[in-house]
Order: structure tokens, then C-alpha cells, then sequence
């Protein structure tokens, strides 16, 4: 067993935790969007920033913080150092074209005159006014507008005077989202001129120059990892211009204070700012055994990945539904298909998953090699319903013959065929009938995007007497891009963890975050079992709930108080269909996870460790199990809705809603477009 950990070993863990907590929006920032923070210098202010600054570029793998001397005051002093600014905007919905420009360089010419005349009237003269104009742009059939501006684009014959929008637009569209759409037409959706009144205000003196080694205040005390070093105190209004001071040490005033870590090394820049070199870091002694601190900073690690995994896919795709609806899921899976850590996205999606990692690990598990990537939405297949399409691609580390580890993402395709537009056809009775289907497809091989064989099972549906091959193809290649986008940061990310730490302590620590989990769901069943039996109550739930056709979904619990077990029986749900509110059984799955994790009382990571304590039973040929070729659209949307008002109101958490999503579907021969419109809850 671990030793006992000191005080100071338990208030060095708060701060660890702290930092790998602030790492993940910069995280977030960065590498989310295609910037490697490494290349960069950390911008430290505010009074306690300076305290966590070497810990934090260390983590990020950055080598330079930049600290302004004024640190602890930047947000009051840059209240009275700024310029003040004036926006006017209206709508309006033009095409970006010629035969509109003379438009919009009127109407971009009036809103100027608007923030001119503005600020003058609050004591700025002419001179000291300047302007910038923006259009709010986007591709048509998108939403997301781009705010643009064409100061770095001069106008051209081909452009409106203010400057080519145009080419501006594009070259920010292709930073943010990694493609472009060059077929599609661009419409402005506001014009927007932006004043400025400078206030002639700066603060730019020049340090003193030092007269001789810079001194020291006094000596103290400081705690690092390894325990106690005598630490020299500086005051920041004592140094000069060129002084270098060697960590450890403390550099303070009266608005802030810095910490100089061992093994780097700070310098007094000619305006008086801290400049650190941040030296390397030790190497790292985390073992395999279980740590409380690294625990939690695994699992902010973990999560991480995910949600880096599901920024890439957000920027990356091109459809409306993944792009701005965020339909979608991304997810981090050990070596046996296990859910380990996901985003905070659609809760139906993630325990369903796990399902599909693991269908594909008993299918391919032996012809799985690096460069493939591999596609499924059938519901025998863990797939929730067809639209749901989930890119999965194995993890490789060298000297290991199998995947270590996997990443997945899944996306809702607005449309992928069927007998109505938007492949949620109200009035399905088959599967076929919802759209194309993939069992275990190979969507990348050796490292070659399968476009061609993709392309053919997406038209596939077309073959079936009153169905349509998919109405968005276009859209369906580039969202499948995209999610291979997102495994591949995926990848990179859970490279770098095992690079860093080693791959028995990572898979270790995978392990330990699951069974965090598990107790987590242990002691919540034990707890509600002992109240239940404080009260004199059996230790046996239930609750029932009917779809609208009368269908019966039932659920009695059993609870194991010794174990902290339960197991959960649908015994007596009604039987399958013959319509589409089949739920497959990764639905209910899904349904039941996100019950267990709203129940624990404490924030714990969904993951597979949620379902250890418990052993669902789920009748073949029911609604919530049904057969592989029922049609089961409305069961991910609707059924699922009803499953968790179940088991919630079983366990008297939440009364009953209405359990539905309220979907609505459109298109014609050459578009789909799917929406939920989303509901209430119990009280």
C-alpha cells in the first residue's frame, strides 16, 4: 500500500491539479486549433498568475513566460490606458458578388460616418479617429458567419473599395476549419464598421540599468516536488534592466507575486518585464501505482483528449448538424473497447460506443493495422440508428502488436438515404428503409481514404424500391474527413501521454480512472439501498412507463447492499414494433450510464467503470433489444427519452416527462435537413 501522504505532499497535489486544470482551455485554444503551444510564449498576469506560470509552460511544453511588470494591475490599468471604441452594425443579407459591392461599400460608408461623428461628440478629434470595416460572411446553406476584416486584403477590381472581403473570408475559413467550400456562393449576413478613439496614453519607460548583483530581500522556505530549498526573495522594484535570477527563487511587490521554479531561470527585460527561460523538467517518477493526485490529473488528461477530439470535428466538418447543431460525440477506449474518458456531448451516443468499439475489436481485432480506419452504424453493431456514423481508429504504439488504445468519434449526417429526406423517415417499418448501412467497414485502409467504396455504399439505398441514395454526399464525405480528422488529434494527444509518462502508467492509471468509477456507483447503490432499508423498504425497485402505442417499457432493480451491486431487468418491456421505435440495445446501454452518472453524487468521468456494478437484462425481441433488421430511428430519438424517465423514476429522482426529443425532418430529391427540437424533464 501507498505510503501516507505529508501535508505538504497533499497541498503540492492541489496545486498540480489546479495547473493541469488551467492547461486544459489553453489546451483548447492551441492544439484544438492547429497551434502548438510549444511555439509560443506564455503571457502571465494577474496577482497569483506569476505563482503558477513555470508549472504551467512546462506542461503545455512552452520554454519562455513574458510577465509585465504591472501584472497584478493589467485589467485596472488597461481600463484607464484604453482607447475607446464604437461599433455600429446593421443586417443585410446580400450575396457577396460584383453586383453588390457598390451596396455594400455605401452602407459601410454610412456606419463609418455613425462611429466618427460618435466619438467626436465624446471629445476625440478627427485625428485621433480611426476606422475599420468588417462583413459578417458565410457560406451559403451554413450558419456560421465569420467576422471579417480586409485590412490585411487591398481592394481589388474585383472587390468592394473597402478592401477584398473575399479573400480575407477565405483564407480565415481555411485557418479555422481547415477547407473550403469553393463551389458555394458567400452571403453577407451584417456590415459592421468598427471606430476607434486613441487615447494617446502609453506606458513604455525604460528600466534602470543594475549597478551590481541584484539583492536579496531575505531567505525562506519554499516546498517543490522532491521537498524543502532554501529560496532567495527579490523585490521587483529593486532589479534592473539585465539582472538574472536563478530559480528558485520569489520575485514580489505589492500587487503580485512570481515564482522562479527550480531549474529556470528569470531575467529583468530593458522595460522592467520578467522574462523566464523555463528549463526542463524533471524526469517524471509517476509509477503504476495509484496516486490520488495523478488520478485526478489523469482524468483531466483524459478528458482532454476528448474534448480536443471534439473541437477539431466541430471546426472541421462542413454540416450544419455537426457544425453548429453539435451533434456529435468523441471518446477515448482502452485496449479492450472499454470507454475510458469522453466529452461532455450527446449522452445517447456514449454508451453506445463503447458497444461499437468493442463489435469491432471481436470482428477485426486481428486485421486492425496502423492506417486503417474503420466505419459503423449498424444497431447489432453498438450504432444507435443509422444518421449516426461512427469513425473508430485504433491506437498503435511501437513494440505492441496490438491497438493499446482507441479513439472513436460519432456524428449525426443530416442525410444518408432512405424513403424520405433527412433519413428519419416518421413511417419506417425496415432498417434498409432508414438509409445506408455499414456492419464493419474499413473507411480508410493503409493510410488511403476508400472514397470510392464509401461513395458506392452511400448510394446504395438508391437500389431499393422508393428509397434514395444519400441527398449529401458532399457533405457526407467531408463530415467523414473530418472525423478521421478528429481521431488522428486523438491520436497525437494519447502519443504524447504515453511519451510522456510511459504506457504502462498511462493503460495503469486508465484502469484506475474506471474503477473510480465503479466505487463511485458502488457506494451510491449501497447508499440508496440503506436508506431504503432504514425506512423498512424492500430493496427492490420499479417503475413502468408506455410508449404512445401502448408499448410497455418496464424495469425492476434488484439491489446487492453487500456488493454495492444491482441488476437491472427489463423483463415485460413490450415486444418489437413493427415501426421504428425499436431501441437497440446500445440504447439502452447509453441510457442507463447517464442515469448512474446523474446519480452519483460527485463528479466523476463517465466511463465504463459506470456499468461494472451493474447486469442489465434486456429480452431478445423486445423494443429495447430488437432484431437486426428492425427499423429503429425513432428508438435513439424517442425510446431513449422514455428508458431514462424509467430508471430515474424508479430510483424517485425525477418524476416522469414526456421522453421525447420533438424531431423535425424536410428536404427533397436533393437536400435532408434533421432537427430536434428538444423537450423538458421531470421535476
Amino acid at each position: 500500500p501507498a505510503s501516507p501522504l505529508s501535508l505538504e505532499e497533499v497541498a503540492m497535489g492541489f496545486v498540480r491539479v489546479a495547473n493541469e486544470a488551467m492547461c486544459r482551455p489553453i489546451r483548447a485554444l492551441t492544439q484544438a486549433r492547429g497551434h502548438d503551444p510549444s511555439a509560443h510564449v506564455l503571457a502571465c498576469f494577474g496577482g497569483a498568475g506569476g505563482q503558477h506560470a513555470c508549472a504551467i509552460a512546462r506542461a503545455l511544453g512552452m520554454d519562455t513566460v513574458h510577465i509585465h511588470r504591472h501584472s497584478g494591475l493589467l485589467s485596472a490599468l488597461g481600463l484607464a490606458l484604453a482607447d475607446v471604441v464604437h461599433e455600429a452594425q446593421e443586417p443585410c443579407s446580400l450575396p457577396y458578388a460584383p453586383e453588390t459591392f457598390m451596396q455594400l461599400d455605401q452602407r459601410l460608408s454610412c456606419l463609418e460616418e455613425q462611429c466618427v461623428d460618435a466619438l467626436r461628440a465624446q471629445g476625440f478629434p478627427r485625428s485621433q479617429i480611426s476606422t475599420e470595416s468588417f462583413l459578417h460572411l458565410r457560406y451559403q446553406g451554413t450558419d456560421c458567419a465569420l467576422m471579417v476584416s480586409a485590412q490585411q486584403h487591398p481592394a481589388t477590381a474585383r472587390s468592394p473599395r473597402a478592401g477584398d472581403f473575399g479573400a480575407a473570408f477565405v483564407e480565415r475559413y481555411m485557418r479555422e476549419f481547415g477547407f473550403v467550400i469553393p463551389e458555394r456562393p458567400v452571403v453577407v449576413d451584417d456590415v459592421r464598421v468598427r471606430g476607434t478613439g486613441r487615447s494617446g496614453l502609453r506606458l513604455e519607460d525604460v528600466a534602470k540599468a543594475q549597478t551590481g548583483p541584484p539583492r536579496v530581500d531575505k531567505m525562506t522556505q519554499c516546498y517543490f516536488e522532491g521537498g524543502y530549498q532554501e529560496t532567495p526573495v527579490y523585490l521587483l522594484g529593486e532589479l534592473g534592466f539585465g539582472h538574472k535570477l536563478q530559480g528558485p527563487c520569489l520575485i514580489i511587490d505589492s500587487n503580485s507575486t512570481i515564482l522562479v521554479e527550480p531549474g529556470c531561470q528569470a531575467e529583468v527585460t530593458e522595460t522592467g518585464d520578467i522574462r523566464i527561460s523555463v528549463g526542463a523538467e524533471a524526469p517524471s517518477t509517476v509509477g503504476a501505482q495509484l496516486d490520488p493526485i495523478h488520478l485526478s490529473i489523469f482524468s483531466h488528461r483524459f478528458m482532454s483528449i476528448a474534448e480536443q477530439m471534439g473541437r477539431i470535428l466541430q471546426r472541421t466538418a462542413i454540416s450544419t448538424n455537426i457544425k453548429e447543431r453539435l451533434d456529435f460525440s468523441c471518446a477515448l477506449f482502452g485496449p479492450d473497447g472499454g470507454l475510458v474518458s469522453n466529452a461532455p456531448h450527446i449522452p445517447v451516443h456514449l454508451g453506445a460506443m463503447q458497444e461499437t468499439v468493442q463489435f469491432q475489436i471481436q470482428q477485426l481485432g486481428a486485421d486492425l493495422h496502423p492506417g486503417d480506419v474503420l466505419l459503423s452504424n449498424h444497431p447489432s453493431a453498438g450504432g444507435s440508428h443509422l444518421p449516426d456514423l461512427t469513425v473508430i481508429t485504433p491506437v498503435f504504439w511501437p513494440g505492441q502488436t496490438r491497438p493499446v488504445f482507441y479513439v472513436a468519434s460519432r456524428g449525426h449526417h443530416a442525410d444518408i438515404g432512405g424513403i424520405t429526406p433527412g433519413s428519419m423517415p416518421p413511417h419506417s417499418t425496415t432498417l434498409q428503409q432508414e438509409g445506408a448501412v455499414f456492419l464493419s467497414f474499413k473507411l480508410v485502409q493503409g493510410g488511403v481514404f476508400q472514397e470510392e467504396a464509401v461513395t458506392e455504399a452511400l448510394r446504395a439505398p438508391g437500389k431499393i424500391p422508393g428509397c434514395s441514395g444519400t441527398r449529401n454526399l458532399h457533405d457526407n464525405l467531408s463530415d467523414l474527413r473530418a472525423q478521421v480528422a478528429a481521431n488522428q488529434k486523438g491520436i497525437q494527444l494519447v502519443g504524447e501521454l504515453i511519451g510522456q509518462y510511459g504506457l504502462d502508467v498511462v493503460q495503469a492509471y486508465m484502469g484506475h480512472i474506471q474503477a473510480n468509477a465503479e466505487l463511485a456507483v458502488r457506494d451510491m447503490l449501497r447508499a440508496f439501498g440503506t436508506s431504503r432499508q432504514a425506512r423498512g423498504l424492500p430493496l427492490e425497485v420499479s417503475a413502468e412507463d408506455h410508449m404512445d402505442d401502448g408499448s410497455p417499457i418496464r424495469l425492476r432493480v434488484q439491489i446487492n447492499l453487500s456488493q454495492g451491486s444491482a441488476v437491472f431487468d427489463f423483463s415485460g418491456t413490450g415486444p418489437e414494433v413493427f415501426g421504428n421505435l425499436n431501441a437497440p440495445r446500445a440504447i439502452t446501454l447509453s441510457a442507463l450510464i447517464y442515469c448512474l452518472r446523474c446519480l452519483v453524487g460527485r463528479d466523476i468521468p463517465l466511463n465504463q467503470g459506470c456499468l461494472a456494478p451493474v447486469r442489465v437484462v434486456i429480452p431478445r425481441g423486445s423494443i429495447l433489444d430488437p432484431s437486426p433488421e428492425a427499423a429503429v430511428v425513432g428508438g435513439n430519438v424517442l425510446t431513449s427519452q422514455r428508458v431514462v424517465d424509467v430508471i430515474l423514476r424508479a430510483f424517485g429522482a425525477c418524476a416522469a416527462s414526456q421522453g421525447c426529443m420533438n424531431n423535425v425532418t424536410l428536404g427533397n430529391a436533393h437536400m435532408g435537413y434533421y432537427e430536434t427540437v428538444a423537450g423538458g424533464a421531470g421535476a
